[in-house]
């Protein structure tokens, strides 16, 4: 393939088994920077992705150009799936393929997490506290759900409590996968359009009420007032575009607790616009509460405030 066609096929987040079988010799290169960073621990990790979430070029959306950009590009996307994917294995103690639940434990989590199938539920917290701990096998729920693109569960209290919180504003959900947040949140009345690129087609049905565009396109043409993301990738390029556009009054993050397991930490800290706080009232509300979560809630700064 061409540069550009590599740059563009990059646009798509191919898999981490595909990107090693066009680029065997960049994977050999990545498996050394992650040796060297798991001997560090997870200081040597909170620097690798700090380094991948900079951007790759001088332009203003990032895309690569150049070979030496797209080279670049391809190791970060690389060392990315492999960082998350060594996590998510660490969380549940074995290999993917060796979890199976029984039935007592998959009628449990069923009947708590989900309607029917992947389709997701607002899980009362009650149930939670009563079911949960019936389920031994609970620890399985977020390593076998990861791949279909489901990395958390909402209660309905913290539904409710981001209903108060954006109110009657014009809202945008980025990289919103097969759009859950944004259902629950229409089901009160929120003014929210889901939008995602639908780049994990292979993984996620995406229903009708996802928009296809990917985030920076949904930005520029849509100039919410507030945004949300749900456990956006790590070290993203399109969360920078949340802060440059002038409409948004308040960002809503739900992550990770671990720098190393959501979101562009480096753009975070690198803005100026917005004040953030980790909202730990929220965070406790996102389920499950065992993987760490972080609610993030990221305001426009008055012009009184700038320096």
């Amino acid at each position: 393939m061409r540069t550009q066609e590599i740059a563009r096929w990059l646009e798509t987040e191919p898999t981490l088994e595909a990107l090693r079988h066009v680029f065997p010799h960049e994977w050999e290169a990545v498996e050394l920077q992650l040796t060297a960073a798991g001997e560090a621990g997870e200081d040597g990790l909170h620097a690798l992705v700090s380094q991948l979430s900079a951007p790759t070029s001088g332009s203003r959306d990032h895309r690569p150009r150049s070979k030496d950009l797209v080279s670049r590009e391809v190791r970060r996307q690389m060392l990315l799936h492999a960082v998350q994917r060594a996590a998510f294995t660490a969380e549940a103690g074995v290999d993917r393929a060796e979890i199976a639940f029984d039935s007592f434990n998959g009628l449990v989590l069923q009947r708590l997490l989900f309607r029917r199938g992947l389709e997701r539920r607002p899980v009362s917290l009650l149930a939670n506290a009563v079911l949960w701990p019936l389920a031994r096998q609970r620890r399985y729920v977020m390593p076998l759900v990861r791949p279909q693109g489901v990395y958390c569960f909402y209660s309905s209290a913290l539904v409710r409590r981001l209903t108060k919180l954006i109110g009657t504003r014009q809202t945008l959900e980025i990289a919103a996968g097969d759009g859950t947040l944004s259902r629950f949140l229409q089901q009160r009345g929120v003014d929210v359009v889901a939008t995602d690129n639908q780049s994990w087609e292979r993984s996620i049905d995406y229903p009708d009420d996802v928009v296809r565009q990917d985030a920076v396109a949904a930005l520029r043409a849509r100039r919410p007032q507030v945004v949300v993301c749900s456990w956006p990738p790590v070290g993203n390029a399109f969360e920078r575009e949340v802060f440059r556009t002038p409409s948004v009054e308040t960002y809503i993050v739900i992550g990770s607790a671990r720098e190393t397991g959501s979101g562009n930490w480096y753009d975070y800290r690198r803005q100026t616009g917005f004040n953030f706080v980790w909202d730990h009232s929220l965070s406790r509300l996102v389920l499950p509460r065992y993987q760490g979560n972080a609610v993030l809630v990221f305001q426009r700064q008055l012009p009184s405030e700038r320096s």
